[in-house]
């Protein structure tokens, strides 16, 4: 046999060997842990333990909870079993703000490089008596101070640690092992030190800065840059258990997306198969707080749910008497198919945090109620089926991720500051902009989420949510969610919808959503612009009915009919002739009876419109043209067979001119049209919506042709370069 064949069986026998000597330490470890009831934090915490495969064992499980004494009395009771075990090795642990990041292996491989009996955590900040910080020994590097939320050693070694405690539950059991640690001859005997350099425990108050987020290819590890280590278990204690919410999204991953639909029936796993008859029944909140844009789109929406309207308590909240009209449309309409519908109005002088007391109370007091869904005005629910997913996560508190399109502005926070106010967290502006996918641990959420009716039941039973000293309602909610240790969940699984801006939405309008262009182009879009637009753009749907004459499909319905109304509301419509050619300039070579868009000051938005949705399909349609939509005029004209029927033959004072037909022949009105006299070609029944472009000033005289029955309305524009 070969030298090298032998070294070869000899490191393939070091290495079975060492794969049999971790199997034994493994076998050898067992956690023990304080718990007085099931928190969300505590399932999180098995939740990692079962995923590492470590061995536990639960202490206090029912016992009412009366101070961190209790927590040494509790161990020193269960070290009584294991005080003859001396290989056996015990970590014990917190348990609602702890997770695991690595398993018993690496652990008890560091625990044994430590070369002590005891090892405890160490922190930054000396903790609960300042007054020992002289007694500490010093160190040459890392924290030189005691934590007691974590530790490991021999059972043999823990049994001698407490075996003097004879303290009361409500005592401390940091300054207990702190005493010890820092008395000479115990801290010898017992052979105790600290892990300086969080190899093994990592406490996070105190240590935020030094702690990042290290991803591997399939996991992700919390690493110390202070001292360059991957600590195994991970403590937000203090104040920073929020932090650790945020940290366990990824510490593993696998264990955060535990799902699962307690409503499904045998063997499904989802709700997609559920008969409707016995899906959860659910109140839905609708709070419209505020003025708030394209509100009858927001009904439409509610409408299309995927959710049977009979398994559905609709509560409604409107605070603002400008929105009257579309709550009662939206009643008229569809509350009859509701289960049930209750509507506050202005009238009842109901604020914001009482009305959403309110509704949350109502589910609360029906036995039935399985979910509360809170929904604002201000939120485009897109996916339908958003209930049902959000349901299937099976989560206490959930809420889908909604953000303002193409901003940063969204429904949750990622962290949260010192004093409970907004703070980033690293990955927000990825799991806003769907980098980074999966369902999240967050501090804080708004405008839309789904809670459990057995929660507000059993652990949110306080008649006030959302108030809680000075903070708005919904920071007063998620405050008081997270004082009862209940996590709020986020999921960008599937693409939700988003948010409105609400800011710049003006109501001294008749139709106020025509002037929100410019702060929610997307909305508006749907609103207003033709859905057969975009296949226009293509060069489709693009008809020549004379030569070097477009006609496409550009405006919806409710843009004709409201910037109609919006005219015939405001009034002033010009005689016609020369002498009212007041806001003109001379531009107007034949006078009609007509409103220009700087009398209604939508100028602005008219010249958006005409840059973001004329001039592609100009560029489009008159290749090697190119233009910026400039324009001297921009109005609707009004034909009426006893004001003026028809217009004479003219050119138009523009390089071309678009002329949209705003309401429809044969129904609203007979007649009209447009013919161009160089071509002898007429278009008689201009369609609702569409626009004709054509070019102006030298090849394209027309006239206008007589309306004979009815009003016939059209906005026309005279563009340039």
């Amino acid at each position: 046999m070969s030298f090298h064949f032998q070294v070869l069986l000899l490191i393939l026998y070091l290495i079975i060997q060492g794969g049999k000597s971790a199997k034994q330490q493994k076998d050898h470890l067992l956690v023990l842990t304080v718990a007085t009831e099931e928190t969300e934090g505590f399932h999180r915490f098995r939740r990692s333990a079962q995923f590492f495969n470590y061995s536990v064992k639960v202490l206090g499980l029912g016992e009412e909870w009366r101070g961190s004494g209790q927590k040494i009395r509790l161990l020193k009771s269960a070290l009584e079993e294991y005080v003859e075990k001396e290989d056996l090795v015990i970590l014990f642990t917190e348990s609602y703000n702890v997770v695991f990041a690595s398993g018993p292996v690496e652990l008890l491989k560091k625990f044994r490089q430590a070369k002590s009996k005891v090892v405890f955590s160490s922190e930054m900040l000396i903790y609960p008596d300042r007054r020992l910080e002289a007694q500490y020994p010093q160190v040459r590097e890392g924290n030189r101070f005691l934590g007691s939320g974590g530790f490991v050693g021999y059972a043999t070694h823990l049994s001698k640690l407490v075996s003097d405690w004879e303290g009361a539950d409500s005592d401390s059991d940091q300054l207990f092992y702190t005493k010890v640690f820092l008395d000479p001859e115990k801290r010898a005997s017992i052979n105790i030190t600290l892990d300086h350099q969080c190899r093994l425990f990592q406490n996070l108050n105190g240590a935020l800065d030094d702690v990042v987020l290290k991803f591997e290819t399939r996991r992700v590890r919390v690493r110390n840059l202070a001292f360059d280590t991957l600590p195994v278990v991970i403590h937000g204690n203090g104040p920073t258990k929020l932090q650790l919410n945020y940290l366990g999204n990824y510490v593993p991953q696998v264990w955060t997306f535990e799902t699962g639909c307690t409503v499904c029936a045998e063997g499904l796993k989802s709700l997609a198969d559920v008969k409707d008859e016995v899906l959860p029944l659910v109140l839905i909140g609708v709070f419209i707080e505020q003025p708030t844009p394209f509100l009858t789109q927001f009904f439409q929406r509610l409408q299309k749910l995927h959710y049977p309207k009979r398994r559905i308590l609709l509560f409604i909240h409107n605070h603002e008497k400008h929105h009257l009209p579309q709550v009662d449309a939206f009643v008229h309409a569809h509350g009859q198919e509701y289960r049930s519908l209750k509507v506050v109005g202005p009238e009842d002088h109901l604020e914001n945090a009482d009305a959403r007391n309110m509704a949350v109370d109502l589910c609360r007091q029906d036995p039935v109620c399985e979910y509360y869904f809170s929904l604002d005005a201000e939120v485009v629910l897109k996916n339908p089926d958003t209930l049902r997913v959000l349901m299937e996560q099976n989560k206490f508190v959930i809420a889908p991720l909604v953000s303002r399109l193409g901003k940063l502005w969204s429904n949750f926070w990622g962290a949260l500051s010192a004093d409970g106010f907004y703070a980033r967290s690293e990955d927000y502006m990825d799991i806003v902009q769907g980098r980074r996918v999966g369902l999240w641990n967050v501090p804080y959420l708004s405008s839309v989420y789904l809670v459990k009716g057995s929660t507000l039941r059993a652990q949110l039973t306080q008649k006030d949510l959302f108030h809680s000293g000075k903070l708005d309602a919904d920071m007063a909610l998620c405050h008081n969610i997270r004082e009862q240790g209940i996590f709020m969940y986020l999921t960008n699984q599937q693409p939700f919808g988003h948010l409105l801006s609400l800011e710049n939405y003006q109501t001294n309008h008749l139709h106020n959503d025509l002037w929100q262009i410019f702060s929610n182009p997307e909305d508006w879009k749907e609103k207003y612009i033709h859905e057969n637009y975009t296949t226009a753009l293509k060069g489709k749907l693009v008809e020549t009915p004379c030569p070097d004459v477009y006609w496409f499909p550009i405006f919806t319905d409710a843009a004709c009919d409201e910037l109609v109304e919006e005219m015939e509301n405001f009034g002033q419509w010009s005689r016609g002739d020369n002498t009212d050619n007041r806001i003109l300039g001379g531009y107007e070579n034949v006078p009609t009876i007509d409103i220009h868009m700087n009398q209604i000051n939508f100028e602005r938005e008219w010249y958006k419109f005409l840059l973001d949705y004329i001039a592609p399909i100009t560029e489009k349609l008159y290749p090697g043209y190119y233009t910026r939509t400039q324009f001297e005029l921009a109005f609707v004209v009004r034909y009426k067979p006893d004001e003026q029927p028809s217009l004479m033959p003219h050119h138009d004072a523009s390089t071309f001119t678009i002329n949209i037909a705003l309401n429809r022949v044969g129904i609203d009105y007979e007649g009209g049209g447009c013919r161009f006299l160089r071509y002898n070609c007429s278009i008689r029944a201009p369609r609702k919506g569409w626009t004709l472009m054509h070019p102006g000033r030298l090849t394209h005289y027309h006239e206008g042709l007589p309306t004979t029955k009815g009003t016939r309305y059209i906005a026309v524009s005279f563009l340039d370069p």
